[in-house]
């Protein structure tokens, strides 16, 4: 999130789009209701009418599937109409920089396909340059290749007729929609855009958020109060564990993985450390060494020395060209070359797409350990529906873990808040916290490591004192994260000095020398020489009281609410919005929020103050990247269909469906697009009594109770065509697999008209599984969904897929 929950507060208009956050995101809402009691609207877009659109000023249906389409066409209509911040979008905004020649696009295709690899040739999208190496611009935004007019061009065939025929969205409700959120451009107003996994489970899911990201640009959303672009996270923690590299191809603080090419920290750090030309572009990343290098030293401590790279060759390096991702992983895991496997706080033969899939590419595992509170339905996947023990060769241990409120540690929330919490009861039975199981797996593989072992390195090497009196000591790994002086370190151009073994206070400080530790920079700040900032519990307001309140929690980077605040104000540094203002300029320094930089403000365009930086520091150029060159599939976001959809062509383009997305080959992967076996659209969804895939929730006899049995929802109209009766128990089916459920005939769906025709939608939640109720009746509605996903992320694509249903 680039804002804040609190934040959303401050918003004029709130689109909730790919969320339904009234339900599964209630503290969220709360926000919401006060936008709104403030006179702000609410728009909800959904193919289901669900909470969040029963309190929404305007509800849109659209088809699952075709966001891009639905917000290309807002796009289209804010440059038609010229309701941009025009000063916003060329100050701000790559938005004037020119694009070479060699950047085209047609039939659904951007110059530099390859349809052989499935992927782009990214260097036929770079900008001109002139002769210092700086992109050239137009900042009036009238030559032919700017990114400006190249996206007009772009987006000029999304008009509200062809978004129509392909969302089913009624052109009314599209204009509708159109006309109310962008009235935010007007100076003094602020839109957010509220999302979560509805935008991202798709072949698109990158380019979904990078859609709204250009919107948000355009009106000037982004960097002020009740504005952003704000992803709704499904756990309270999900920020916290991306921010310290849950996923395969980063690092801690967003480093990259290193590749097998990067054969030393100076081809490493010369791959990922990007190098500008601009003097006023800060380009955050040219700091990208330091950041590193501290990591490192807090990985291996005295062992990582100048002589041997800091500990480089002991980190994994990942083969060029090969993805490690959740889809990857089990597909290499079906087809039996994965020997072992830690299912640690997971269940994914429930939680997979394609989960028929991954429950058979466990049986071709030697062993597996299933951490977790309780048994489910991965720890016991071998005594599952159509599985024989007795030909499961996988042997499986369980490793019980308590629950969050028996342990002392960290969350970071979807806002970037680290909040602090504090043990509740003691551990129950045998259960114990993550941290002690990982300190007593990691002390035994070091004991192991001591005698023998293939490439024994990286386990005798690695720091591992983060225990007190024989526990797991949360505090010493914070520590450790935020990061030490190794030495005595002199600054002085801050005039600041500090000894050995001091926290260091802020990332700023940070070198490549090895004379700094750091396990994550980005929390570099969080807790120093004051105390644990994730702690403080200050209830009291900054000057501007927009509900930053900055001595509660800690904020990741240094404590900042707002990222991008200093895109909030003009080029003399005073806020677009007079009254909900995140940071101004006094003439001597910024006040209100920590500034996104302490650099003076730029002045003016034709003569930019040269102590001054542009606005937007983590890009390489400075700018926003309406324009975005590094994506797997297109600077610009494009429709495509799903890989699985009611549609024989794409009535966009040429192009069906993203032609970068990956598509798997086993006999377990089976797609089905135009088949009359399988005519209805299918998405899934949460249920308010249920938590993730239920593993909290449906051993509790009072929850089951109350949402006992797995269901797909369908409108009146279908129910009707099927001879369906509400409460019936009937077969859902894909090409993939199929599962019992009880049919809830509602008025929530309704048929959509697409292309001319009538095409009908049907929804399931994925919260159930055969270990729980007892019964086995109810199964993963993931059995149904395709192993497909985005080519940037490898998010798999959930919520839109081709299913049928029939009566039993």
């Amino acid at each position: 999130m680039t804002n804040h929950w609190i934040d959303i507060g401050n918003s004029d208009c709130i689109m909730i789009s790919g969320s339904n956050a009234a339900e599964n995101h209630p503290i969220s809402f709360k926000y919401v209701a006060e936008a709104m009691r403030k006179g702000a609207k609410l728009i909800s877009v959904d193919p289901r009418f669900t909470r969040t659109s029963s309190k929404a000023d305007i509800y849109a249906p659209m088809r699952s599937g075709t966001d891009i389409a639905f917000l290309g066409g807002m796009i289209k209509y804010i440059l038609d109409n010229e309701l941009y911040n025009k000063e916003y979008v060329s100050a701000y905004t790559n938005a004037p920089f020119i694009v070479g020649e060699e950047f085209s696009f047609k039939n659904g295709l951007f110059s530099g396909y390859d349809s052989k690899s499935s992927k782009y040739d990214k260097s036929k999208w770079a900008f001109e340059m002139d002769s210092n190496g700086v992109p050239k611009m137009d900042r009036n935004l009238k030559n032919p290749r700017s990114v400006f007019l190249l996206l007009k061009e772009h987006f000029s065939r999304y008009n509200t007729k062809l978004v129509s025929d392909i969302t089913g969205t009624p052109e009314a409700d599209l204009k509708n929609v159109y006309k109310t959120y962008a009235a935010t451009g007007e100076t003094g107003k602020a839109g957010t855009i509220m999302y979560a996994m509805g935008w991202t489970q798709h072949t698109v899911g990158t380019q979904n958020i990078r859609t709204m990201a250009i919107i948000q640009l355009l009106l000037g959303n982004i960097g002020v109060a009740g504005g952003g672009v704000n992803a709704l996270r499904g756990e309270s923690n999900v920020q916290g564990s991306t921010d310290h590299c849950l996923l395969w191809h980063i690092w801690p603080g967003y480093l990259k993985t290193p590749r097998a090419s990067n054969v030393s920290l100076a081809a490493y750090n010369g791959k990922w450390t990007p190098k500008s030309k601009d003097p006023l572009s800060a380009n955050w990343w040219q700091n990208y060494p330091k950041y590193s290098v501290s990591m490192l030293k807090s990985f291996f401590g005295d062992k990582a020395t100048k002589a041997n790279d800091f500990g480089y060759d002991w980190m994994p390096k990942v083969d060029e060209g090969k993805t490690y991702s959740w889809l990857d992983l089990f597909d290499v895991m079906y087809k039996g070359k994965v020997k072992g496997f830690f299912a640690w706080g997971q269940n994914p033969a429930c939680s997979s797409a394609n989960a028929g899939k991954s429950r058979k590419a466990m049986t071709k595992l030697d062993w597996m350990v299933n951490v977790n509170l309780f048994d489910n339905e991965t720890g016991s996947f071998w005594r599952g529906p159509g599985m024989n023990p007795a030909t499961v060769k996988t042997e499986v241990f369980m490793l019980p873990a308590c629950v969050s409120v028996e342990k002392e540690g960290s969350i970071t929330n979807s806002g970037r808040w680290m909040q602090w919490r504090y043990q509740g009861p003691k551990p129950l039975g045998e259960s114990r916290a993550d941290g002690d199981i990982i300190m007593e797996l990691g002390s035994k593989l070091k004991k192991l490591y001591e005698k023998s072992g293939t490439l024994p390195d990286p386990i005798r090497n690695l720091k591992w004192d983060y225990m007190t009196d024989g526990k797991y000591d949360s505090h010493k790994v914070a520590k450790e994260i935020n990061g030490y002086f190794l030495k005595d370190v002199d600054f002085p151009a801050k005039k600041k000095n500090f000894k050995k073994g001091q926290l260091v206070p802020s990332f700023a400080y940070l070198k490549d020398d090895g004379s700094t530790s750091s396990g994550n920079w980005l929390y570099c700040n969080s807790y120093t020489e004051k105390g644990n900032m994730a702690a403080r519990r200050g209830q009291e307001d900054a000057v501007n009281k927009i509900g930053l309140y900055p001595d509660f929690s800690w904020c990741w980077p240094v404590n900042r609410r707002i990222i991008y605040n200093r895109a909030s104000v003009d080029l003399k540094g005073q806020p677009w919005d007079k009254k909900d203002w995140v940071v101004r300029w006094t003439g001597e320094k910024w006040i209100g929020d920590v500034p996104d930089g302490g650099w003076p403000p730029l002045g003016s365009l034709e003569n930019p103050n040269p102590k001054s930086k542009w606005a937007f520091i983590m890009r390489k150029h400075g700018h926003a990247q309406i324009f975005g060159p590094g994506r797997a599939d297109g600077p610009f976001p494009e429709h495509y269909e799903p890989l699985e959809c009611p549609l024989e062509k794409n009535l966009m383009s040429k192009q069906r469906m993203n032609p970068s997305a990956p598509v798997y080959d086993t006999e377990a992967d089976a797609y089905k697009t135009c088949d009359p076996r399988y005519p209805f659209v299918g998405t899934t969804y949460r249920v308010v009594e249920h938590w993730q895939t239920g593993l909290m929730t449906r051993p509790q006899p009072w929850l089951i109770e109350m949402q006992p049995q797995v269901f797909v929802e369908m409108s009146e109209e279908l129910a009707k065509l099927k001879g369906i009766k509400n409460g019936e128990r009937v077969l859902a089916s894909s090409a993939r697999g199929s599962l019992k459920c009880t049919a809830i005939v509602t008025k929530r769906f309704k048929p959509f008209k697409i292309g001319g025709n009538v095409v009908h939608q049907v929804g399931f939640p994925w919260c159930f599984g055969w270990r729980w109720p007892e019964s086995g009746a109810e199964e993963s509605a993931n059995l149904l969904t395709p192993a497909t996903g985005d080519p940037n992320t490898r998010i798999p694509e959930t919520k839109a897929f081709m299913c049928n249903v029939s009566k039993l």
